[in-house]
Formats: C-alpha cells, structure tokens, sequence
C-alpha cells in the first residue's frame, strides 16, 4: 500500500464549518487537535457536564442542512464564520457562546430543537460521535468512487472527516480495520468502518440536500465511508506524508 497525505481538516464547532490545515501534533489516546472543541447544544439535550456526549444532543447537519454551508477560518482564539445566508461573524467561541447561538438559530430547521448555548469538549478529547477519542480518516478514490455516481457536485467535505489519503484503490482502506497504520511520526490503529448518515446529501456550498449518498452506499453494498483510527503513539502528522501499513 502507497499512500499519502492529501488533506487536513478540523471542525473547531461540531456540525458548524472546517478548517483545512497543513500539520498536526497527534497525541496518543486523544482526538485530532483542535477538532470538535465545542458543539452547540439544543433544547431538549441531556448533557453531562465535562464529559463526552452523544451526537443527538446537539445541532446536526444531518437534519439542519443548512448548516453544512457554513465555512470557518481560524485565527488565534477567533473564529471567522460565513454562510451563503448570514452575515458573517467572528467570535471567541471560549467567551461568545451567546453571539454563535444567535447567529445559527436561523440555520436550524423549522421543526428541529432550537439551540441554546455553546457547550466545551473535555480537555482530552473533541466531541466526535464516537465515544472513543478517534480520528477520522478517509480515501479520496473512494469519494471519488461515490461522487462518480452523483449527479450534482459532491465535496468531500460532505464527509466531515479529518484525513483525506492520495494512493490507496477505491475502499481498501475497510481491510486495515484491525491493523496499525504508521502516520508520518505517528502511528495509529484503524479500529472500525464509519456508518454514515443524511449529512452526506447536503451540498456544502448551498446547504441543499442534492444527491441520495446514502442509496449510492447501499446499492455499493454497505452504508460506510472512511474508518476511525486511535492514535496509539504521537507525533507530527504533515500534507504529504507517506501512510503505511505496520
């Protein structure tokens, strides 16, 4: 297997923007750094305080669309948010919870809880929808494989995931679950398939449910694209370094 590091990304908010980045210090144990610091609780959460809470408690792409329109930029302690729809906004999202609230209130769909504040991610972790301190990470010929069969653009930040791989064939990266893949420095071990859910359909430059990604996972036989890992040793992780299999 020959495989390199195409893409970066990071979600500082869960569900609300990405950030592509060039390097990371992966840190055995812990999620991608800087990824799913904060989420954006509704109504009718259940939350425990300081710890790892369930995806269904916060606000969602996959039943919001709109809010995978959003795109973010870091700097610093900032935030700088856009959307096709709002004005945009720069916060610090550790002291202006209230403001982000405000601002995507009208990106949630009529209907779905409204959100109510800004919630922190324990300090060794983000607030992934495992309850394990995974990363993701994924193959672009097997987006490519997907968005071959669409009929509208398919981006592949659609998939949400941390780390994007140039080299591997379509899918092969479902045969390392189970195997340790060595990451630039780092080094990780892929411990599962990612099931996906109806975030995928949403075009992220509109915000419009476009094309049925997950008919296109089943007819292919399964509903799953990319795989967790867990880093087991730590290390600088660059664009464009080799992956291989230990």
């Amino acid at each position: 297997m020959t495989a390199r590091v195409a893409h970066l990304f990071r979600h500082p908010i869960k569900a609300i923007g990405r950030e592509e980045v060039t390097e990371v210090d992966l840190i055995a144990g812990q999620t991608l750094p800087g990824d799913r610091r904060f989420a954006v609780a509704h109504e009718a959460a259940k939350l425990e305080d300081g710890a790892w809470n369930r995806c269904v408690n916060f606000i969602r792409g996959a039943s919001s669309p709109q809010l995978m329109a959003v795109t973010l930029r870091s700097d610093g302690d900032l935030l700088h948010l856009s959307h096709p729809d709002r004005p945009d906004l720069t916060i610090n999202p550790a002291t202006d919870g209230p403001a982000l609230v405000d601002w995507v209130a009208p990106l949630v769909a009529e209907g779905r809880a409204a959100p109510t504040h800004l919630v922190p991610a324990p300090a060794d972790r983000g607030l992934t929808d495992t309850s394990a301190p995974t990363i993701s990470l994924a193959s672009l010929a097997s987006h490519d494989h997907v968005a071959a069969k669409a009929a509208h653009p398919f981006q592949i930040h659609r998939w949400r995931c941390n780390i994007f791989l140039d080299g591997p064939a379509p899918w092969e990266e479902f045969d390392w679950v189970g195997k340790t893949l060595k990451l630039g420095e780092a080094e990780a071990r892929v411990e599962k398939r990612i099931d996906r859910c109806m975030a995928t359909t949403v075009n992220t430059d509109t915000g419009q449910r476009d094309v049925p990604t997950l008919d296109i996972l089943k007819d292919l036989g399964h509903q799953d694209f990319s795989v967790a890992l867990i880093v087991t040793k730590g290390g600088r992780l660059r664009t464009g370094d080799e992956v291989t299999l230990l």
